[in-house]
């Protein structure tokens, strides 16, 4: 993926949310040099920030995902049992762009239609092997409620609802009739390691450098900070 669209896809999402009176953190809008130029650890360290992806493709308005890690806490968290547990994100899904079939090992999740149009879900189970179980029905909590589905069942969220996604439920996503604004409520979220695609691509794009960046992107932290 081209820089230069990197930088424009940043500037439509930054309009988006505000749109919808989603407010940013201000590290968000701080220059490649004025991060650098800050105390950044933290940041670096748990991968906060503007995240952009095609998976590699190279084809972003079909298959990709544009997210903002706002806050981040880490797996050693997690194994010791205390500390920073959590994670949250905000996330846009185009309408009819994917986001592809994938599960968490660790990671659960809730799932929010923040605004826009309605938010697709496709879900499966998984068998003791871990791969999608394309038989058996799945059972997703959805706003206090369970809700069942048989195997690859739609699961269509207007704005305000969610679903909980507990780690081991295969699923895609994508928007209909719109884009749509779409919080992330988790355990601590580790995208190098904790995610199994159904398609063999990878998490990150390859940006190829046409202009300056607008804002770093959490996959140029280990190369530009």
């Amino acid at each position: 993926m081209k820089r230069s669209k990197v930088n424009e896809i940043l500037r439509e999402a930054d309009a988006f949310i505000k749109s919808h009176g989603y407010v940013m953190p201000p590290f968000a809008y701080l220059s490649p040099e004025a991060l650098k130029a800050t105390d950044h650890a933290m940041i670096k360290e748990r991968c906060m920030g503007w995240d952009i992806t095609d998976y590699g493709q190279g084809n972003f308005d079909e298959l990709g995902l544009f997210l903002f890690t706002v806050r981040n806490g880490q797996v050693e968290d997690i194994k010791n049992g205390s500390g920073m547990l959590y994670a949250e994100k905000i996330m846009i899904s185009r309408e009819k762009q994917l986001s592809p079939m994938h599960r968490h090992f660790l990671k659960a999740e809730d799932i929010i239609n923040r605004g826009g149009s309605k938010l697709v879900l496709e879900l499966f189970g998984r068998n003791e092997d871990g791969s999608i179980d394309r038989h058996s029905d799945v059972t997703v909590p959805v706003d206090g409620q369970l809700k069942t589905l048989p195997a690859g069942g739609l699961l269509k969220l207007d704005p305000g609802e969610s679903v909980t996604l507990l780690p081991g439920i295969w699923h895609a996503f994508w928007g209909e009739g719109g884009d749509v604004l779409i919080g992330e409520v988790s355990t601590v979220n580790d995208d190098r390691n904790d995610n199994e695609f159904e398609m063999n691509i990878g998490r990150f794009s390859k940006i190829e450098e046409d202009e300056a960046p607008l804002h770093l992107l959490v996959s140029d932290y280990d190369t530009w900070l």
